[in-house]
């Protein structure tokens, strides 16, 4: 069920026994869950082995299921979008669907199946839920998306900082054992009050909240320490795609703790992509999940190193 990796990270966290319910083929809810979303978070492999991560948009429906072993989504690919032009037959995918209406999330690892122009279909080999801990509830509004062409920047400028700074909400790839049964991409959520991400120039810090102890993402990072990060601006529709080495910090120092933070991990970003106003849909009235309210934020006081 979990890889190696998972199961190392899990006894360095001090973790005994962990167990959850991971399956080869979606339940029936699961299918049904999927097909109402109007986005999918997805992340895969580019060509130098590298996570990359993107979100496709449609009218509900646009994600279908024929079986419990196939996901497919109905969407244009943007061939300036690393992500979108790497989904090929026979590269490792994961998919993420959130309701941010219920904080309801289910997610799929696979491989992807066929492909053309305006369809990609995985694979699914682990479909498994995820509790509703840290996701903000959000009423979603459609929006006329008028996309821009891909911003590609040498380092985080004031937008992107700014986005970083504001955000409640971000979605992380990671891939490790991708060749084996327990292994393969990986998409999930984080999230937390604004400031919950320290900047340092290029380096970005983030702490691990308690979770489902399941350690998919920084057991990934154990193996490949290189992460694929996606900020979503719901004001504007923008898409915020970063790339960059990992690091995990098991034992913070005393100093550097927040409520709620059991660990941290940084990420040194070297690639960055923008997306502007390339989403058809906007987000407004955010109420905090409750998980997230007991957490904190960092301060010069707690400051990660």
């Amino acid at each position: 069920m979990f890889h190696p990796d998972e199961l190392r990270a899990q006894a360095l966290a001090g973790f005994d026994a962990v167990s959850g319910a991971i399956y080869p083929a979606m339940p029936e809810q699961h299918r049904e869950f999927f097909a109402n979303l109007p986005y999918l978070f997805v992340a895969t492999l580019d060509e130098t082995g590298w996570p990359v991560a993107t979100v496709f948009s449609g009218p509900a429906g646009f994600i279908r299921s024929p079986d419990a072993t196939h996901l497919r989504i109905s969407s244009p690919r943007r061939s300036d979008d690393p992500a979108q032009a790497a989904l090929q037959p026979g590269r490792p995918v994961g998919a993420l669907g959130l309701d941010f209406s219920n904080r309801r999330r289910n997610r799929v690892n696979g491989i992807v199946g066929r492909t053309d122009k305006n369809r990609v279909e995985i694979v699914v080999r682990q479909s498994f839920g995820n509790c509703p801990q840290y996701i903000q509830r959000r009423e979603l509004y459609p929006a006329p998306a008028s996309p821009l062409p891909v911003e590609r920047l040498g380092a985080l400028d004031k937008d992107a900082r700014t986005t970083i700074a504001q955000a409640d909400t971000f979605f992380v790839a990671s891939a490790a054992h991708v060749n084996t049964a327990s292994g393969g991409v990986d998409i999930s959520h984080r999230g937390g009050n604004p400031g919950f991400i320290y900047q340092d120039g290029e380096t970005l810090w983030i702490p691990d909240f308690r979770g489902n102890r399941y350690m998919n993402t920084l057991g990934n990072l154990l193996a490949q320490p290189r992460a694929a990060l996606v900020f979503i601006d719901f004001t504007r529709g923008d898409v915020l795609h970063l790339r960059g080495e990992t690091h995990i910090i098991w034992h913070p120092e005393k100093r550097a703790t927040m409520p709620g933070m059991e660990r941290y991990w940084r990420v040194a970003v070297t690639d960055i992509w923008r997306f502007r106003q390339a989403l058809p849909w906007r987000g407004r009235n955010v109420e905090f999940s409750p998980a997230t309210l007991r957490t904190g934020i960092w301060r010069e006081d707690n400051r990660p190193y």
